[in-house]
This record gives structure tokens, C-alpha cells and sequence, in this order.
């Protein structure tokens, strides 16, 4: 993640956000950074929707899935016998490092250490369905 990225999402939360703004303007805002550090960070894999193409699954729904259960996508047999359920306590930790949290996996990337990047990016995925925010 360059630290350039996360100071303009950060930047977005706070200049638009109005004195006195309500949680729902606050969580559009989040979800508006998200989309951004998705499409910088994520997307060059990952398409939101299934429509969309991509190299790894599509995001849509993920918070709540299960893990490697996305019909008709060929995941790694590590990642498709996890058992794991996509929680947002169990992505961040996927952000963070995948391969120390499943090695064997497939999926390559640099690690999402932070947790303001890890919150807006979740706000995003949230956003496209599935799950609560409940950790």
C-alpha cells in the first residue's frame, strides 16, 4: 500500500465530512474511500461483480461466504477446505498477510497492514453485499 493512497482516503474521510455529519454520511464516506483503495489495490485481481472479469473470484457478497465457495472458480484445495467463513475479522487478517494465514493459497499480494485501509476496504466490500459489520 502506498503510504500516497492512504493519505488521500484518509483525506476524503475528513474534508467530507461536514461538522455534525450522521453515522450514515460517515459509513458513505468509507465506502467511497474503499472503492478507491479496492480498485488501486484489489481490483488488478479481484472484479466486484461476477459480470466483471477477473483473474481471481469476484468480491460481491464475500463478507459471509465461505471460503472457496464461489461456484464455477478453481481455488486452490487449501482455501476450498479451510472451512473458514469470510468474517470481517478473518479478511483482515487475509489483507494483512494470506499467506501466513493459509499458506498454500494461490493469491499473491502485498499485505494490507493498516487498519484504517483494512476498515474502508471492508466498508467497501460490505457495501456489494453479504454480512454485517459485526467482527
Amino acid at each position: 500500500m502506498h503510504m500516497r493512497s492512504v493519505l488521500m482516503a484518509a483525506m476524503l474521510v475528513g474534508a467530507a465530512a461536514p461538522l455534525g455529519a450522521s453515522e450514515a454520511t460517515f459509513e458513505a464516506i468509507k465506502v467511497e474511500a474503499g472503492a478507491a483503495l479496492f480498485s488501486a489495490e484489489c481490483r488488478r485481481c479481484h472484479a466486484p461483480e461476477a459480470t466483471d472479469a477477473s483473474y481471481g473470484p469476484p468480491l460481491a457478497g464475500v463478507v459471509g461466504r465461505r471460503a472457496g465457495g464461489m461456484p464455477d472458480f478453481a481455488y486452490s484445495e487449501v482455501l476450498a477446505g479451510s472451512g473458514i467463513v469470510w468474517t470481517p475479522a478473518a479478511l483482515r487478517v487475509w489483507m494483512a498477510d494470506n499467506d501466513g494465514f493459509m499458506p498454500g493459497t494461490r493469491m499473491r499480494h502485498v499485505g494490507i497492514e493498516d487498519p484504517t485501509v483494512q476498515d474502508f476496504i471492508l466498508a467497501y466490500l460490505m457495501s456489494l453485499g453479504g454480512g454485517d459489520s459485526a467482527e
